[in-house]
């Protein structure tokens, strides 16, 4: 699994019935404000948790991401399986909600 944070959405009228019932976000991995990588480009995921635009999401990749129901049969290799609150390192807080 990994970090990421939802930077945009993505719409498409036309595709797979596997992917019908979700919505897909944009996704950019996430990254320390002070330690940006511009070398890790942003995904398309699909939405199992109900994020939103600039949440700090938790994503499973690989067969992973078809594993929760509902996603089995979805053509898909990443999915956001949680919205996060807080995210620690140590003593220093990286991410706070809110």
């Amino acid at each position: 699994m990994e970090l990421g944070r939802v930077v945009g959405t993505v719409v498409s009228t036309i595709k797979t019935a596997g992917l019908n019932s979700f919505k897909l976000l944009l996704v950019a991995p996430f990254s320390e404000p002070q330690e940006p990588n511009p070398s890790r480009f942003p995904y398309v995921a699909i939405d199992l948790a109900g994020a939103g635009e600039g949440e700090i999401v938790l994503v499973t990749t690989g067969s992973a991401a078809r594993a929760t129901p509902g996603s089995e049969h979805s053509p898909t290799d990443a999915a956001i399986v949680a919205v996060v609150d807080t995210v620690r390192l140590g003593d220093r807080t990286l991410f706070a909600k809110g």
